[in-house]
């Protein structure tokens, strides 16, 4: 099993829509940022791309490329899930909290959770988000920006192959990692 931590955050500022696990949500401010500036997703990526050793969003997504600016972050997602899926691995489950002050989120969430697993081809009980404010602390909590923070846990399909006995005289195989 393996284990990743994603975090982002992005500055609300007016005259941008709020995106959030791929759901527009009505507010007078929105996310800065070189995409849709989704936070929750982006943790989910960092997450997914680190527990597998993949490196982060942006080695694969550098805002320094005009063909990611304005995309839809579940795009993107929707790669990392190719990614892993070339890489074998297999998303065991993803928790992932929203920090913000406003707007409220709960009545979004189902959506989201839905978004995220229909993007990486996985089932909604494998995905979990929540959101948390910091009672007016910090700059989530006194309304400047959004943060997310997300946990991923893969195996490798390997893990779940069952050994074949090596060819007899053979002591170690490491092209199948069976040891005797």
């Amino acid at each position: 099993m393996r284990v990743g931590l994603g975090y982002d955050v992005h500055r609300l500022v007016e005259d941008r829509k709020l995106i959030l696990g791929g759901v527009e949500i009505p507010y007078e401010k929105g996310l800065l940022g070189h995409s849709d500036a989704d936070v929750l997703l982006h943790a989910i990526m960092d997450a997914l791309l680190g527990a597998a050793g993949l490196g982060d969003i942006g080695k694969h997504f550098p805002d320094t490329d005009e063909k990611y600016k304005g995309i839809s972050s579940i795009k993107l997602l929707e790669h990392v899930g190719k990614l892993l899926e070339e890489n074998m691995f297999i998303i065991n489950n993803i928790d992932a909290t929203i920090i913000a002050q406003r707007p409220k989120v709960g009545p979004y969430r189902d959506e989201m959770v839905k978004n995220i697993a229909n993007a990486l081809k996985i089932e909604e009980n494998m995905v979990n988000v929540k959101a948390t404010t910091e009672e007016g602390l910090g700059f989530t909590g006194s309304g400047e920006g959004i943060s997310s923070q997300a946990i991923a846990s893969l195996s490798q399909a390997r893990d779940y192959s069952t050994a074949v006995s090596p060819v007899q005289g053979c002591e170690s195989c490491a092209g199948c990692g069976f040891n005797r």
